[in-house]
């Protein structure tokens, strides 16, 4: 990476950084704290960090009281063709107030394909998932038993639509507060619902660059007229094409 895209990737970092703070204090409170970008060479992460760059968790309140939190990690790097800023890891963690380990975790790994990219991890202990894990003969599961180590229900990735459709911060935010009534200030809902609209036409476009074809065919069906460029992009082959895979 030259110093110019190194100082390229800082700015589009330190933007992203302002847009999930104007997000969290949108939703949360002026006191959120505020994300930082601190460059790590090849990737920045974006998350918001002490002094040392050690990051912190986010508080979140039922009823006036601190009982849970969000522990926000966001790993950036260019994408394939050094244009845009691309996600190469994202965590996002619940926690019960104290608690060291996670209620849950949403998390994102853009190299993965063996394991859904995009997938959510539930820290709950329930007999019968411990039951049919322990009954599997092959795969993931019995390679914990070579290490005699009895798995947990934590250790299953649930798929969440893949590298393109995953969920964002602001679906986590709009969970917890249906599903957990956290303290939110006035006007949180506008906040959220702009910033979601904003990501997930990202992920369109992100989209239509994986599969410009069908694209084209829908446009065309919606009465656009759409034309070939002159010179035809190379053919992406699909086994690295992000929208197909898990």
């Amino acid at each position: 990476m030259t110093a110019e895209e190194s100082s390229r990737l800082d700015k589009m970092a330190a933007e992203f950084a302002d847009k999930l703070t104007a997000l969290t204090r949108g939703v949360l409170g002026e006191d959120t704290p505020r994300f930082d970008a601190l460059n790590l060479g090849r990737r920045v992460r974006v998350a918001p960090m002490d002094e040392a760059g050690k990051v912190q968790r986010i508080p979140v309140s039922i009823g006036g009281e601190p009982v849970l939190s969000l522990l926000v990690d966001y790993l950036c790097c260019w994408d394939g063709s050094s244009t845009f800023l691309a996600t190469d890891e994202t965590a996002v963690k619940v926690y019960f107030d104290g608690a060291p380990e996670p209620l849950f975790r949403f998390e994102y790994v853009r190299t993965s394909k063996e394991i859904p990219g995009a997938h959510i991890q539930v820290h709950a202990h329930r007999d019968e998932v411990a039951y049919l894990l322990r009954l599997a003969d092959t795969g993931r599961p019995s390679k914990k038993f070579t290490r005699r180590k009895l798995p947990r229900l934590a250790e299953i990735h649930l798929p969440v639509g893949g590298h393109r459709m995953r969920p964002a911060l602001e679906d986590v935010l709009l969970f917890l507060e249906f599903e957990f009534a956290i303290d939110v200030v006035q006007g949180w809902r506008k906040v959220v619902d702009e910033h979601l609209r904003e990501w997930r036409e990202v992920q369109m476009m992100s989209a239509v660059r994986d599969s410009p074809l069908a694209a084209a065919r829908v446009l065309e069906q919606l009465g656009f007229t759409v034309e070939q460029p002159k010179v035809a992009p190379p053919r992406r082959d699909p086994a690295e094409n992000k929208l197909f895979w898990r």
